[in-house]
């Protein structure tokens, strides 16, 4: 299967089970602001297909770099990395995942950050969804602080309200993609949905 079809069948997974229209009442999101779309990944990013499509998606984006592992903020960017971990493994070219704690532990060795990787490593910050930016900002800090090099971020939804501009100006980073866009998944939805839907 190639990228256009595997982004394609993960595009139909996330449509059917982690994407949500409603105008009336919209949604808050986290952010507070309020949408009429509404995308819980986690869905998606747990099943077990979703999971194939999702790091075999991420593996071939990252061809063209030598980044060695890739995290997130947990929650919603760690089934994408072990995703990512699981079939680069199998691939023959291993990037390894972590996780960007919220909290920073008060007991033991105190890391923000968990998983094998050392300071000085080039790595890709991961999201589930991409939009105020502010999870994958305080994710990028925190790599940093580590000691981490952020090569690139990439996020599996990116909703396309301002926030993979943030990341690039606030973050510094040249390299910021999504997997797939909420135009991509609306314009499935109303293929997909009756004539009189949006």
């Amino acid at each position: 299967m190639g990228l256009s079809e595997m982004k394609q069948r993960l595009a139909e997974i996330v449509l059917e089970s982690s994407f949500r229209y409603r105008e009336d009442p919209p949604f808050t999101l986290v952010s507070g602001r309020t949408s009429p779309y509404y995308f819980d990944c986690k869905p998606t990013t747990l099943n077990p297909e979703g999971m194939n499509l999702i790091g075999g998606i991420l593996f071939e984006m990252l061809n063209d770099t030598d980044v060695t592992a890739a995290g997130g903020l947990t929650l919603g960017a760690d089934p994408i990395a072990n995703a990512l971990s699981v079939i680069s493994f199998q691939r023959g070219r291993p990037i390894r995942s972590f996780i960007v704690r919220k909290d920073v532990k008060e007991h033991g060795m105190k890391k923000a950050i968990e998983g094998d990787v050392q300071a000085g490593e080039r790595v890709l910050i991961i999201d589930d969804v991409i939009t105020t930016g502010g999870s994958t900002l305080t994710a990028i800090e925190q790599a940093r602080r580590f000691g981490l090099i952020v090569e690139r971020v990439i996020a599996l939804i990116d909703r396309q309200e301002g926030g993979r501009e943030a990341i690039i100006e606030k973050g510094s980073v040249n390299r910021v993609d999504a997997i797939l866009t909420r135009t991509e998944i609306m314009d499935l939805y109303r293929e997909r949905s009756p004539v009189s839907a949006v």
